[in-house]
């Protein structure tokens, strides 16, 4: 079966020191190879926006990151405001602490919070960041996005020490089914690397090194 790549690519550029003419090039490459989008930290989506809005690219966010420990009235805020600057997809960080403190409810609510905010206006994935969590959390973390209503989970932030993994992809697509999306991020920098994500049951890749899975070649990127 032939896939378009592009498609499933969120072209990615989150550092801290991340500068305009960074942001202009990923702009360039996804005007180019008509990724899925552009994922970058919300000062960037307006731009982003008003430069790719005649084009086929979206513009997606990232909300509470990387830590996922702000308030949810602080992500809801992030969220909206994000929608208004033109983002159509919002990647949110769970509040990892209080999964792991077994505090289930809160971890919905807040899910549940940017799910509200985003409506019918972004789409919104999970962050549960993987690295931090044994199996049962994540199996855990992966059923309350679904409970809340968002429409993808996520494994990474890429700023937590590890990212995406086969063995959680799988693990993730098989706690979710079907109906959600299942986005692989953090470490993913080769054609080898993404088909074998896709395989193995994502469907949306985040990476920095976008140009170079297309083209086949080896991405040096960390993201």
């Amino acid at each position: 079966m032939t896939i378009n790549l592009a498609k499933y690519i969120d072209h990615t550029q989150l550092k801290p020191d991340t500068t305009k003419e960074k942001i202009e090039q990923i702009v360039e490459e996804a005007r180019e190879h008509e990724f899925a989008s552009v994922c970058v930290n919300p000062h960037w989506v307006s731009y982003c926006y008003d430069n790719l809005k005649d084009t086929p690219v979206k513009v997606c966010t990232v909300i509470g990151f990387p830590l996922g420990a702000t308030s949810s009235e602080t992500k809801v805020f992030e969220t909206k405001q994000a929608i208004k600057d033109g983002a159509e997809e919002v990647d949110m960080v769970i509040n990892v602490g209080e999964l792991k403190s077994g505090n289930d409810q809160a971890v919905k609510e807040d899910i549940e919070a940017v799910v509200n905010a985003a409506g019918n206006n972004a789409l919104t994935k999970v962050i549960i960041e993987t690295s931090l969590l044994s199996e049962e959390e994540k199996v855990r973390a992966c059923k309350l996005a679904k409970e809340a209503g968002a429409d993808f989970v996520k494994t990474s932030t890429g700023f937590s020490g590890g990212g995406a993994t086969i063995e959680d992809i799988k693990l993730m697509r098989e706690t979710v089914g079907s109906e959600m999306g299942v986005k692989a991020s953090g470490g993913v920098r080769d054609l080898e690397g993404t088909k074998a994500m896709i395989d193995a049951g994502a469907t949306r890749i985040g990476a920095s090194a976008g140009v170079d899975i297309i083209k086949g070649n080896q991405g040096t990127s960390d993201y």
